[in-house]
């Protein structure tokens, strides 16, 4: 959802100790999963306002849902993870053609239900425009590996997505296929569009004097970094932290969109990136991640736990957010320890990913598009059932970095909230690409050695 979602919160858990946290991007030998119970969080895959495609084959935006979950509060039951095939990491690994690439299993026998590969079809088949258009900075694809399935997409017939998996794709290994998931929602907060008695929390739009700067556009050396900050006299200098906003420094220098309700609500809206105000009258307000000061993102999780402030049982999001509620004073210091703030937007429909279209709960996935091609099929097998099984990846997140590294997104109620927040599981990812991709990195059987960069 593009902007800066926590990896859900156990994601606040760990979020709370990294999901729009500045980490360390993890290199193909090594496993990302950062220390259990605590989740990064993304700070820059956010729902955002724009145009759904219509496509043909009946194709609706989002795809129909898949249920991975009965309703109500989560719970964890335990799966055995496929097993991934052993292999030597190759440090440093920027991409997933560095890290190398192994043959999976054969699609046909991986656990994937009819319900499953529909909704996955529904989502590739939206994502295809994007998937075919953009650059693959994984190194694994190009445009015109992905045409054949995207044909296909929009006129399987009813009962046969499964098949149209096994047909037009193969599993792929990336390095050493050992995967982290995580999971982020859609939360709902009370919230108005006046100020008012019980609404005084300000929810910003975009600064008007906040300057996005591409490095890459004054030196090479420095392609793909960005900055953000404001021009004070002849410099750039950082922009406001958290502290200085909450302190009313933005006053006549940006919107504001509406008021929130809690400030703690507020803070952890903005670590989804995206959300529903419910107003005073019943109605629905969708805002959306627009921006970012450009300040890191620090955790609070990691610090609480450090600090002895967390008991047994208290790592969850709900448990974070009833210590701060507890604790107004030491909680506003700890929040404001994270100096990252968000800025959003108003939507007008369903929450939007990377690409540009409708993410769907249960469904959609973000990952990070130097070892996924956005738009791929993912098939996760973890150590939790419910997040076992074909994802799409249509989302980025500040946090999600490196090989095998995956944010699942379950949509939005209390169902949602319940599962994401508390998800951290560990297993394997194999990528499902266009047939022939492994011919043409020179791998031809099943437990085959990492194959060289594809040669276009």
């Amino acid at each position: 959802m593009r902007g800066y979602r926590v990896a859900a919160m156990v994601a606040l858990s760990i979020g709370l100790s990294a999901c729009a946290g500045r980490i360390v991007p993890p290199g193909a030998s090594e496993y990302p999963a950062p220390p259990r119970g605590q989740t990064p969080p993304r700070t820059d895959h956010r729902p955002r306002p724009g145009t759904i495609a219509t496509l043909p084959g009946g194709v609706q935006p989002g795809g129909p849902s898949v249920s991975r979950v009965p309703a109500g509060p989560a719970r964890i039951v335990g799966a055995t993870p496929l097993p991934a095939t052993p292999v030597v990491g190759v440090p440093g690994s920027a991409t997933a053609a560095q890290a190398g690439i192994l043959a999976g299993p054969p699609v046909a026998t991986l656990p994937i239900t009819e319900e499953q590969a529909e909704a996955a079809r529904a989502a590739f088949a939206l994502s295809c425009p994007g998937l075919m258009r953009r650059t693959d900075t994984s190194g694994l694809t190009q445009g015109s590996d992905w045409q054949a399935a995207c044909q296909a997409a929009g006129s399987v017939p009813r009962g046969g997505a499964r098949n149209f998996f096994i047909r037009y794709f193969e599993a792929v290994q990336v390095g050493d296929g050992r995967s982290l998931a995580t999971g982020y929602y859609e939360p709902e907060i009370a919230g108005s569009r006046d100020r008012r008695v019980g609404y005084e929390v300000p929810i910003y739009a975009r600064p008007r004097d906040l300057v996005d700067v591409d490095l890459g556009a004054f030196t090479a050396d420095l392609k793909g970094k960005k900055v953000r900050g404001k021009v004070q006299g002849t410099n750039l200098v950082p922009y406001d932290d958290r502290t200085a906003i909450e302190q009313g420094s933005l006053e006549g220098r940006a919107p504001i969109l509406a008021w929130g309700a809690d400030p703690i609500e507020v803070f952890f809206l903005q670590i989804q990136g995206s959300g529903r105000l419910r107003l005073p009258d019943g109605g629905i307000m969708r805002v959306g991640y627009d921006s970012q000061n450009g300040r890191d993102y620090t955790g609070i999780g990691a610090l609480m736990k450090s600090r002895g402030l967390l008991g047994p049982g208290q790592t969850s999001m709900q448990g974070i957010v009833a210590w701060l509620h507890e604790h107004p004073e030491e909680g506003r210091a700890i929040m404001r320890e994270n100096k990252s703030f968000v800025f959003f937007r108003e939507l007008n429909g369903a929450p939007q990913g990377a690409m540009g279209y409708a993410v769907t709960g249960q469904v959609s996935a973000a990952a990070d598009p130097k070892f996924v091609p956005l738009g791929a099929p993912v098939f996760l097998s973890m150590d939790r059932q419910d997040v076992t099984g074909l994802w799409v990846a249509q989302d980025t997140g500040g946090a999600i970095k490196g090989s095998n590294r995956f944010d699942t997104f379950w949509g939005a109620g209390e169902t949602a909230r319940s599962v994401a927040g508390g998800m951290s599981a560990r297993g394997t990812a194999f990528l499902l690409l266009p047939v022939g991709t492994l011919a043409r990195a020179g791998i031809t059987a099943p437990g085959g050695t990492a194959g060289a960069p594809p040669q276009f």
